[in-house]
Parts: C-alpha cells; sequence; structure tokens
C-alpha cells in the first residue's frame, strides 16, 4: 500500500508496492530532480541551486546514526513507519523544522517530497562517517505535498463517577501509583509502541495515525491490552496499526523507565478494557 494525498501535473509518481518515486516530465519548466543533480553533479558543484526531490530523516538509533537526505523517493511499510530513501541520496544540512510539519510524521520518521534551494557540494566524504557523495546547505525549503491532519481528541467532560482522567493521572501521578484505576484515552498500536494518549492525529485519507497529547503530556505506556478488543478499533492494512477511544480498567505505575528504551512515565497494566467507539469507514 502507498501512501500519498497529493499529486502534482509536472511530476510522474511510479507506485510500487510502498514506493514513492518523483521522475521528470521531460523536466517542464526546467525544474531539477535529484537525479538531474546526481547525474551533471560536476556541472552544479558549488553553486546555489533549486532542486525537487524526497526529504527523508530518520532519528538516531542503536545500530546507526541520525539520517537527513534529499532521494528521488522513498519506501514505508503499510503503516507509514520505516521510510527509507531511494537511489543516491544527497546529505541535507539545515533543513528547516517548521517545514517538516508540513509532510509525513508517522512517528519514527519524516519524510515528504519538497522544493529545496541550497548550496551543492560534490566533494564527497559528506555526513555520518562521510558517506555521502553528496551535500546541500539548505537555505530555503518548501513542501511540494501538504500533509493534512485530523485530530481525535478526548473530550474536556467529566468521566464516570470514579474514573480518573488522563490528565490527572499525568499531572498527580503519585497520588495513583500502584492503584487499580479507570480511565478512558486513545489506545494506539502499531508494533513499536502501543500506549494510552489524550489524542489520536491521523493524515487525510486516515492513514499514519500517531498519538498526540494535549499541553505537551506524554502517553502513558498500556501493557495487556485485550487483543480481541483490538478488532472493534481502526485497523490499519496487514494489521500495521491499531487506535481508538477506549475505556481501560488496570494498575497505574510511575517512575519512569517503561516502554520502548525506557522513554515512558507512566504505564497502565490493563486487567480488562473496552471500545468506545465504532471503527471509521
Amino acid at each position: 500500500m502507498t501512501h500519498l494525498s497529493w499529486r502534482p501535473l509536472l511530476l510522474a509518481i511510479f507506485l510500487l508496492a510502498n514506493v514513492l518515486v518523483l521522475n521528470t516530465c521531460g523536466n517542464a519548466g526546467g525544474e531539477l530532480y535529484v537525479q538531474d543533480v546526481i547525474n551533471n553533479a560536476a556541472q552544479y558543484a558549488n553553486q546555489e541551486i533549486t532542486v525537487n526531490g524526497a526529504y527523508v530523516w530518520l532519528p538516531a538509533q542503536p545500530d546507526r546514526p541520525s539520517i537527513s537526505v534529499l532521494a528521488l523517493g522513498y519506501s514505508t511499510l503499510d503503516s507509514g513507519l520505516d521510510a527509507q530513501p531511494l537511489g543516491d541520496p544527497i546529505w541535507v544540512d539545515g533543513f528547516p523544522p517548521e517545514v517538516t510539519e508540513s509532510l509525513h510524521r508517522p512517528g519514527d520518521s519524516v519524510y515528504g517530497f519538497v522544493r529545496v534551494t541550497g548550496q551543492f557540494e560534490a566533494n564527497g566524504n559528506y555526513g555520518p562517517d562521510g558517506q555521502y557523495q553528496y551535500r546541500l546547505n539548505i537555505a530555503n525549503a518548501e513542501p511540494i505535498e501538504q500533509i493534512q491532519y485530523t485530530e481525535h481528541t478526548i473530550s474536556d467532560e467529566p468521566l464516570p463517577e470514579g474514573q480518573v482522567s488522563l490528565v490527572e493521572l499525568s499531572t498527580n501521578p503519585d497520588a495513583y501509583n500502584g492503584q487499580v484505576i479507570t480511565t478512558r484515552g486513545y489506545y494506539f498500536w502499531n508494533s513499536i509502541i502501543w500506549v494510552l494518549a489524550e489524542g489520536i492525529a491521523v493524515e487525510e485519507g486516515g492513514s499514519s495515525p500517531q498519538p498526540i497529547s494535549r499541553d505537551d503530556r506524554q502517553p502513558i505506556w498500556l501493557e495487556g491490552f485485550p487483543p480481541e478488543e483490538s478488532t472493534r478499533l481502526n485497523v490499519g492494512p496487514n494489521n500495521s496499526y491499531v487506535w481508538g477511544l477506549v475505556e481501560v480498567t488496570g494498575t497505574f505505575q510511575t517512575g519512569g523507565g517503561f516502554g520502548k528504551d525506557g522513554a515512558y512515565e507512566h504505564m497502565i497494566f490493563a486487567e480488562s478494557a473496552r471500545s468506545l467507539v465504532q471503527p471509521q469507514e
């Protein structure tokens, strides 16, 4: 499955499984694409150029450094995760953080088609371990595709008697540490993380959901969510993700070190859970 919300008139987009590629359409308007620059590197070296391509950013992991490149395209899993640049990428320095707000942000990466202007260099030894032959020092960048998100967030209405809100758990966690509580929130699972959040942001068309929180409150790591209840929620292609509004009863713990990489401050071990909404059409 391929994820796409914008189809430019001047670009041919070839869809191969989970692959998106920008290709020239006769170089309409004299626009440059990544493959043009790579094929004529000596011509563009040490010049300021404007080029269209796929920006891909991946955070550092224990087995690899952070990646920030411009490529001819990208591939992803059905969930939108694990974005990988295609072809011979150009290392990118100085990509504006504000532009990433308009790109795909599935939770483990940032990627999308962009138009960038910057100084092109072709002397080799760029990026981590000098593994990239080319570099662009970005002066300006703009998204070609504008990714629109719909946010689903928990209601501000009071919960039923005896339940504890996620806001209360996050702001006053010590009062509930070790206790069995019942709360409501958005369950999210994508095989990498499984959390209870105050909201979910979903790309236009329903793809690439990601957990969000209000006022920078972190989602709560959630263990033990019953698999049979997941089928009543929004399920991604090939079971790549699950999300939906749920009510959960379980033991709350705080103190940090929970979940993926020990990055979560709080955790709930679910004893029971139920869906509160029907899956989206």
